[in-house]
């Protein structure tokens, strides 16, 4: 006879995905982003199922209290600067999910934390740069959480934490950001930093592929480890990377996409 437990279909994962430079995938850049356009591109396939929905935090928009889009089918932000022109042209129709919306904020509400949707913001370029390649067919309903404007790791942690149970009612919980983002040396090609990149990312992986207590215990203190201040001079990159740890909970992290892109160390992580 199977257990009741053999029937229940698996929860979604969290992910962590670093979303690139500004809308890099879409340009001439050779040899440049390959690699981690190949690992977007792989991820459907590494889920247990096709998701109903999506919850996304990206490193792109900050508000006082978390924040969800409610929109039905939110616009395209595109945040970044000094692109080829064809770069602010590209298309991502994903539907959001009023009633994905509704059910963050009751979460968060039963967890005793202050929340606020926008039926208007639309997806910023952390969302719908690597979902292009991630989810292509653009057809499954996403609704966007905002990071907090404070910087607080331990209240990231708490709202993943609040958020958990949307992994066993098939909602896809996605980060996306960067492990190194220190532009002025990214651009710049500080060769300095490369090794400092490659330091911190080690240790970075080693903190979320350890056992919950001690993987959220390091990275309330990430601005402390090595080369941690170099490779986020401002951690609202690295910050959604906390949000996705909270939602893990017992869940171990690992590591599933490491690379150097010119010369800093990057990485991608899943939970569960």
């Amino acid at each position: 006879m199977r257990s009741v437990s053999a029937d229940k279909p698996a929860g979604q994962p969290v992910l962590f995905l670093p979303h690139g430079g500004g809308p890099c995938f879409f340009m001439d850049w050779p040899d440049t982003w390959d690699r981690m356009a190949a690992y977007l591109r792989g991820i459907a396939a590494t889920l247990p199922r096709r998701p109903d929905a999506i919850l996304v935090m990206s490193g792109h928009w900050e508000t006082a209290v978390p924040t969800v889009t409610s929109g039905t089918q939110p616009p395209l932000i595109y945040d970044y600067h000094g692109f080829p022109p064809h770069t602010y042209q590209l298309r991502y129709p994903a539907p959001g999910s009023p009633a994905l919306a509704a059910r963050v904020r009751a979460l968060l509400d039963a967890a005793g934390i202050v929340n606020a949707e926008d039926p208007d913001r639309g997806f910023d370029h952390g969302v719908f740069i690597p979902f292009m390649l991630a989810f292509e067919a653009a057809d499954i309903p996403i609704v966007e959480l905002s990071l907090k404007d404070d910087m607080d790791v331990a209240e990231e942690l708490r709202i993943g934490a609040a958020l958990r149970p949307l992994r066993d009612e098939n909602v896809l919980i996605a980060a996306t950001g960067m492990t190194y983002h220190n532009l002025r040396h990214f651009m710049g090609r500080n060769p300095a930093s490369d090794a400092i990149s490659r330091t911190f990312d080690a240790w970075l992986a080693d903190a979320v592929e350890a056992p919950a207590a001690a993987r959220d215990a390091a990275l309330l203190g990430w601005a402390s480890a090595p080369g941690a201040r170099v490779c986020h001079p401002r951690e609202e990159h690295l910050l959604p990377l906390m949000f996705a740890a909270g939602a893990a909970g017992a869940d171990r992290g690992r590591r599933d996409y490491g690379d150097i892109v010119m010369g800093k160390a990057l990485s991608g992580f899943r939970f569960g």
